[in-house]
């Protein structure tokens, strides 16, 4: 079977929760969050769980084992703390739990980020992997950014990332 016969057969509603990593944002100020909860709803799959946690290592992990064992949850994807400051622990605290990285995630959203501001995408530590059966997505905070990897990655491939990583 080719890539096209993959995605033909592929999930096309997907469980999902997401993950807000930040310590200035609230549920009320937070853009990114609403991007990806519309974005994903809109193109049909389901958002089972949405949480808002600070900067902190032991809430992370602990969130992110809770998901990754929910029997219902299939797709996580956390945007927040992936940037290259001391504070940003995202990427140290959920590369750990992952069984697999696809390192072609963050290669793709880092030639696209160049695509719209130059340089500057160096700053992106963005990454996905699997962890038992199931697709973690680690995006930046900004709303822009968001916006890129959900429309131009995330919603083309969701469904084949999960019948992939769930084989």
């Amino acid at each position: 079977m080719g890539y096209e016969d993959h995605k033909d057969i592929s999930p096309q509603v997907v469980d999902c929760a997401v993950v807000i990593i930040s310590d200035s944002r609230t549920e009320k100020t937070d853009e990114s969050g609403k991007l990806l909860v519309d974005g994903l709803t809109a193109a049909g799959h389901k958002v089972s769980s949405f949480a808002m946690l600070k900067n902190d290592a032991e809430s992370i992990r602990e969130k992110l084992g809770d998901l990754l064992h929910s029997a219902g949850t299939q797709v996580i994807i956390i945007s927040g703390g992936t940037g290259a400051s001391k504070k940003d622990i995202t990427i140290e605290t959920v590369l750990p739990m992952l069984e697999k990285r696809l390192d072609g995630f963050g290669e793709l959203f880092r030639f696209l980020t160049y695509q719209e501001i130059g340089t500057g995408s160096i700053l992106s530590r963005a990454t996905a992997g699997v962890a038992l059966g199931k697709i973690a997505i680690c995006l930046p905070g900004s709303p822009k950014a968001v916006r890129l990897a959900l429309e131009k990655i995330i919603l083309p491939e969701i469904g084949h990332l999960l019948r992939e990583a769930s084989r």
